[in-house]
């Protein structure tokens, strides 16, 4: 009756949104509704970057619209601003949406007992009893492909996922983990990736063309006409600097969509030099990237959760993989926990003790014979226990019989 009551009568546990505990690097924004990586500020470096050349081209070109042709200068002007707002709102679209985050597990996955070969690399071996392969292999398009255990999220990734170091995150479709929008690029910001720098690729080759036009424009020779329009030459030369690198990129990535690998894939791992399992040819790779639905969200941030139950997942992660043991008697055995139930410092733990004991002397009887100088109490305890009938005569009390050893030594 009584417990009864009390489990009718307890508290309920506190609620919170899920991004609020989530154990990820990223930074969130409206309530969990906007996500960015941990580097997440760099966005802004990338949209002043960005911005501030491309804003002086259009305040150029609307001063001069009354010394040249009205209709042609402001159409190079409203070119050029459609062209920086769609950059801008692809980079925040890229920096601000969810990759394609993995939810993580909040304990270990089961054991499958049809990993029993002595060669398969096991998760753990410090304990035998969880037998979780570091590695297994799936069919997909009738290939085998190898998916791995993950430490951290405590799950097997699925095919071409991977965890981003900087986030903190097992990503679908991992690609990379780009520091110009401060995000990782996965299965749900590809798109908007991949359109971000071919903008940023055809705003450069504009900007870089009209600033020529400018200067060829002016009378008198070309030196001079750079002379007196130095904010087109300024222009010219930023753009020609950053069209290698954004349209480099956008020539790369190019590439790995007709094929239909991730820029992870094609530095890591190159199929072994086997055949892609995901390639079904040029024309069906890109409309599945360019013209496909956004993969759906796996994780919503702004669900409610036990804050309790949540900060297990922390505490298995940060102890899976070494000594990922959960239940308290398991770390008395490793040697994190001590016998008082406080943790041990860091300097006694992960120490071997193995061969410690064969290395003492021991004596006759077989049992350890301990120095003396650094153990004083182990012949105390000898010595009070062969004189315990002393103690029950009243001849000599135990505490007496101590420091009178101690004292002899």
């Amino acid at each position: 009756m009584g417990g009864t009551q009390n489990q009718d009568f307890a508290p309920p546990r506190p609620e919170t949104r899920l991004y609020r505990v989530w154990k990820g690097r990223n930074k969130f924004l409206f309530g969990g509704r906007l996500i960015f990586g941990p580097d997440g500020a760099s966005c802004l470096l990338s949209t002043f970057l960005i911005g501030a050349p491309a804003l002086i081209f259009c305040i150029k070109t609307l001063v001069r619209v009354r010394e040249a042709d009205f209709l042609y200068r402001h159409v190079v002007l409203i070119v050029g601003l459609v062209l920086t707002i769609l950059d801008l709102t692809f980079l925040f679209m890229t920096s601000s949406r969810d990759p394609g985050i993995i939810p993580r597990n909040s304990r270990p996955p089961e054991s499958d007992e049809s990993f029993s070969a002595s060669s398969v690399e096991w998760m753990n071996n410090a304990t035998p009893e969880m037998k979780l392969p570091r590695t297994k292999d799936i069919f997909v398009n009738g290939h085998i492909v190898r998916v791995k255990f993950c430490d951290t999220c405590l799950l097997y990734r699925p095919p071409r996922a991977s965890h981003c170091s900087i986030c903190n995150n097992c990503v679908q479709r991992f690609d990379h983990h780009c520091p110009w929008v401060g995000q990782c690029v996965g299965v749900r910001n590809y798109r908007t990736f991949i359109l971000f720098i071919s903008t940023s690729t055809i705003l450069c080759i504009y900007v870089f063309t009209f600033s020529l036009l400018n200067l060829l424009k002016e009378r008198g020779g070309i030196w001079d006409a750079m002379s007196r329009d130095v904010v087109s030459v300024i222009l010219m030369a930023y753009c020609f600097v950053v069209v290698w690198f954004v349209g480099g990129l956008s020539v790369f990535h190019f590439y790995l969509m007709s094929t239909n690998k991730t820029t992870y894939e094609n530095f890591r791992y190159h199929y072994d030099k086997k055949e892609n399992p995901f390639d079904r040819g040029m024309i069906k790779n890109l409309k599945e990237i360019l013209f496909s639905k956004t993969a759906p969200l796996l994780v919503n941030f702004r669900d409610m959760v036990t804050e309790e139950d949540h900060s297990i997942l922390g505490s298995i992660t940060k102890r899976f993989g070494g000594d990922n043991i959960n239940s308290k008697e398991k770390d008395l055995e490793v040697g994190t926990i001590g016998k008082d139930g406080k943790p041990l410092p860091d300097v006694l733990q992960n120490l071997d003790y193995n061969g410690i004991e064969d290395s003492l002397k021991k004596d006759k009887g077989g049992s350890i014979n301990l120095d003396p100088y650094f153990f004083p109490t182990a012949q105390v305890e000898e010595s009070g226990t062969g004189d315990s009938t002393a103690d029950e005569n009243g001849t000599e009390t135990s505490s007496q019989r101590n420091s009178s050893a101690v004292l002899r030594r």
